[in-house]
């Protein structure tokens, strides 16, 4: 994370896997998320693209049907210093309900669906996402309007912030 940062990912606590590697978002979901925005690995990792802001620091444990929720003292205690070194910051994207509730509190919608189908009713500060999770890939074919409204929403947004060119192939290539 470095001060130039111009966008923060704000998600839950790293599961296992990335806790064990102390490398943020090397994993499946992290590759999902990656074609969501149209980045590359070397851009996804260059602090001065991404700061990365997990609600909890750590993975929290197993709890039945996967992980346990994100220890809640974390983002207190760090978000907002953290936040502070952060002057550049332009977009938070909240991936998953734990981070949508922590930033958007009363004004999200009853669900995860709808708070990512309003998307619009927070810019341009904030954007939710569902978690990129293999649970992710049935959701979206549930939801179409996502891969055809807000992906290539998203990913314009992050090109532009970015100062990258977005061509034809590259938005294309990520769906």
């Amino acid at each position: 994370m470095d001060a130039g940062a111009r966008i923060a990912i704000v998600s839950q606590a790293p599961g296992a896997k990335v806790h064990a590697s102390g490398v943020p978002w090397q994993d499946a979901s992290g590759d999902h998320l990656r074609q969501w925005l149209g980045v590359d690995r070397s851009t996804f990792d260059d602090p001065n693209a991404f700061a990365i802001l997990p609600m909890g620091l750590c993975w929290p444990g197993r709890a039945k049907g996967g992980d346990k929720p994100p220890i809640p003292e974390c983002a207190t205690l760090w978000h907002e210093r953290l936040i502070a070194h952060l002057p550049k910051l332009e977009l938070f994207l909240l991936v998953g309900r734990y981070a949508q509730t922590r930033y958007l509190g009363a004004r999200q919608k009853p669900t995860l669906t709808e708070t990512v189908r309003h998307f619009a009713d927070y810019l341009p500060r904030y954007l939710p996402l569902p978690h990129p999770s293999w649970r992710s890939k049935l959701w979206m074919k549930k939801h179409p309007w996502f891969e055809a409204e807000l992906l290539p929403f998203l990913r314009q947004r992050v090109a532009t912030l970015l100062g990258l060119g977005l061509c034809r192939e590259n938005q294309e290539s990520r769906t």
